[in-house]
């Protein structure tokens, strides 16, 4: 069985990929109060502050910032992708490995994460993450998607509210 290590670094800053485990399921935006109400529940328990979020059907990106001292993300995860999990009824498919472990089939096991490193690498997933409901096709406009921190990203003057909205700049984002 391989081994994971993660790069923590106490305080840091982290951009992340979050899937379920079926990528045809829309249960996040089916249920995005409940996953609000899973984020809000864990930053209460294990305080972490939202840089910025995009929610799309079935995974979601973000970037936070953990307190000094703390490199817990994974725990942070786990409450979340719980709570979430106890919300919904369960009649997902389950493997037999799934079943055997006593798991829900809702969430890919892990999650991507990426220490952000400088100024640059911070806006570039900032803006990797606003413009992710465009590049999978959901709106045309990054304003148009709901489910998106780019909204406040607006109210702060970080994004004028057409931010984006040139055709050519589809081809600036591949994956990170």
């Amino acid at each position: 069985m391989p081994s994971y290590v993660r790069y923590q670094v106490e305080g840091g800053c982290y951009f992340f990929t979050v899937n379920l485990l079926e990528r045809k399921k829309s249960l996040l935006i089916d249920h995005i109060d409940l996953l609000r109400e899973a984020v809000r529940l864990c930053k209460h328990k294990r305080p972490f502050y939202i840089d910025a979020w995009v929610v799309l059907p079935e995974h979601m990106h973000c970037i936070w910032t953990l307190p000094e001292g703390d490199d817990d993300f994974s725990n942070r995860w786990k409450m979340i992708k719980t709570h979430f999990s106890k919300g919904l009824p369960k009649t997902e498919r389950l493997s037999k490995t799934r079943q055997k472990k006593g798991e829900r089939g809702i969430w890919q096991r892990r999650f991507w994460e990426h220490v952000i490193r400088d100024e640059w690498d911070y806006e570039k997933h900032m803006d990797y993450i606003h413009y992710n409901p465009v590049k999978h096709g959901w709106v045309d406009k990054v304003q148009d998607w709901q489910y998106s921190s780019f909204h406040r990203c607006v109210k702060q003057d970080i994004y004028p509210i057409d931010w984006a909205s040139d055709t050519e700049f589809d081809n600036l984002f591949g994956e990170i």
